[in-house]
């Protein structure tokens, strides 16, 4: 007699799924309830006015410009008085309303503060401007590198983010009267050789912020390739490494970076009055850029400039510099240098400190454990709903039509083929970021009215098309890899060609792609972040976008650590399923050991 031999239910053992999401959520309440206190964690916050009692006085070690540099010649002679502007003219986007482009990584020029308004010296003055026109006004962040052309093609009435008006950018953009100057600062490591801009050369690597006054300077003044960072913090944190040789950075910028114990030090500043800051505003835009220096003309009259200034970035200005048209007193300066003098006990010297060691900067830089603890509300509450927003709309239009390609591409029709091949190649050929701005930058103008000139379904729209590309690759490849065999039979039985493809051959197709498609949609969870490119408002903001504003806040990348670990969260179990559904469907349902009371039915009545 046959017989199974009965044995007892397979016990089942936890996944290794379920195994690791335990272990990163752990991991991560344990970082927000009992975190360690790290060294920046109770430092100010970056992002909130310094106050009076941080005055500084004039570089004295100021390098010379060149002969006639210095010439002011865009400044206007007067304003048109303020009950002359009809705001009804001023072509904005939304009537009554000021749409700004600003970014959130120079503190304390512009910045994001802690509760999730952009703020600064630049964004607080012109909200002031704002409320002496009678104007709303209403921030949103962007990068540094794409907000002239989002001014230039109307994406923004306005750009405001420290920006120095050089003859290159009048080009793109018209700019208001300066309202701040800008020197350029040299940082360098305690003890370096680098004693001023003269001292720079070739093989040195010299950071700068891509898109800067201070790129250009470095290109085309001293004529040297420098090192591009997208932010300010970046290019500090890899100074303090040792990965840079020195920094080119806005003086206000620099100053803000160097915190009491860095062993960095600013050598040298360079200056020019031609080259002051202005608000960007649209080329040909004469009425706005003329309501704009007659506010802030009225602003410097009251007393408000002085007080912005004061509380945000007072420092001595250079002689000969005023903010406003020729027409406007200038601000009755404090005396800066008193102040700075009275207060010079309570401030850092941090000449004489010797560099960090490895071990112990990269701590203090990447692994704060506060600032963890800090970080992850906002990235639990506005990035991760975002990113998964992001992620699931491109996702799902993503994947229908990847379907139409992969159909269009297998397809008997040369001209359904060749399209959806041409279409593929361009789209995978694409950086990602170029077609989230050719998207957002050249199409947002045209659907202005459908989006309310909101660029953030645009981004998932190019998230979309970008994946398309890839997911229809998949979808093709799965089909095609079915065996004619199935097709034919389909055939045999009285199917059509169109019935076959779509009941038979399609349908084993996706199951055998399922996995591949599972990690495109991981990859859309980290390609979410690049949709910061086009602009959005602070309650929009993904993951990274989070992360780096805090890391702005606090000039510490250990908030971007911790944006990574929530991306770690979503990547790493998604990981596993993926696995899971492979191995699934390659060796099918696991057999389980039968009862005994089933065994006991299969053997009854047969012969030993």
């Amino acid at each position: 007699m046959v017989s199974l031999r009965p044995g007892a239910p397979r016990r089942r053992r936890p996944t290794r799924l379920s195994a690791i999401a335990g272990v990163l959520l752990v991991g991560l309440l344990g970082t927000v309830t009992l975190g360690a206190g790290g060294a920046a964690a109770d430092g100010g916050d970056k992002c909130s006015p310094p106050g009076i009692a941080s005055a500084s006085v004039a570089p004295t070690n100021l390098a010379t410009g060149k002969p006639g540099e210095s010439a002011d010649r865009y400044t206007t002679a007067t304003t048109e008085p303020l009950d002359k502007v009809d705001i009804s003219k001023l072509g904005l986007l939304t009537p009554g309303k000021l749409t700004v482009g600003t970014i959130s990584d120079a503190p304390p020029s512009i910045c994001l503060n802690s509760r999730g308004a952009y703020t600064g010296m630049d964004n607080e003055l012109l909200k002031a401007i704002g409320a002496k026109l009678g104007l709303q006004v209403e921030f949103i962040g962007t990068e540094f590198a794409p907000l002239l052309a989002q001014v230039a093609n109307g994406r923004f009435d306005v750009g405001s983010s420290n920006i120095t008006t050089t003859d290159d950018r009048r080009k793109q953009v018209d700019f208001t009267n300066g309202y701040d100057f800008g020197y350029v600062s040299l940082v360098v490591s305690n003890g370096s050789a680098i004693k001023g801009f003269s001292d720079l050369h070739r093989g040195n690597r010299i950071g700068v912020v891509q898109g800067t006054v201070q790129d250009d300077y470095v290109v085309n003044e001293l004529h040297l390739d420098p090192v591009k960072f997208p932010d300010y913090a970046t290019a500090y944190a890899n100074l303090k490494s040792g990965q840079l040789d020195a920094w080119v950075a806005p003086s206000a910028q620099a100053e803000g970076a160097i915190q009491p114990g860095d062993a960095t030090s600013i050598v040298q500043n360079t200056f020019s009055l031609n080259n002051f800051v202005g608000y960007a505003v649209r080329k040909g835009n004469q009425p706005l850029t003329d309501a704009l220096n007659a506010g802030l003309d009225a602003v410097i009259a009251d007393g408000t400039y002085l007080k912005l200034y004061e509380d945000w970035v007072p420092r001595q200005p250079p002689p000969g510099w005023k903010p406003g048209s020729k027409a406007v007193a200038a601000p009755d300066w404090p005396d800066f240098a008193a102040i700075a003098a009275e207060h010079a006990n309570g401030k850092p010297d941090n000449s004489g400190v010797a560099p960090k060691s490895t071990l112990r900067q990269l701590k203090d830089t990447f692994f704060d454990w506060s600032l963890y603890r800090k970080a992850f509300p906002d990235l639990i509450k506005t990035g991760l709903p975002n990113t998964l927003i992001l992620a699931f709309v491109s996702g799902l239009l993503g994947t229908v039509l990847g379907m139409l390609l992969a159909v269009a591409g297998i397809s008997r029709t040369r001209w359904l083929r060749w399209p959806a091949r041409i279409y593929t190649d361009i789209f995978r050929g694409l950086p990602a970021v170029v077609i989230i701005l050719i998207i957002g930058l050249g199409v947002g103008p045209v659907v202005k009215n459908i989006t309310g000139n909101n660029p953030y379904w645009l981004g998932a729209v190019a998230l979309a098309l970008l994946a398309s590309a890839y997911i229809g690759e998949i979808f093709r490849s799965g089909i095609q890899s079915v065996e004619a065999g199935q097709l034919e039979a389909a055939r045999a039985i009285g199917f059509g060609y169109r019935q076959a493809m779509t009941l038979v051959v399609i349908p084993q197709g996706v199951r055998r792609v399922l996995p591949a498609l599972m990690n495109q949609f991981i990859a859309l969870i980290k390609d979410s972040s690049l949709i910061y490119f086009l602009g959005l408002l602070a309650t929009q903001r993904e993951l990274f976008a989070v992360g780096r504003d805090l890391n702005a806040q606090t000039g510490n990348l250990s908030p971007l650590v911790a944006a990574g670990l929530v991306y770690l969260l979503l990547t790493v179990p998604l990981t596993h399923l993926v696995n899971y559904i492979d191995k699934r469907m390659r060796e099918g349902r696991p057999q389980t050991a039968a009862e005994p009371v089933e065994t006991a039915a299969i053997t009854e009545g047969r012969g030993a």
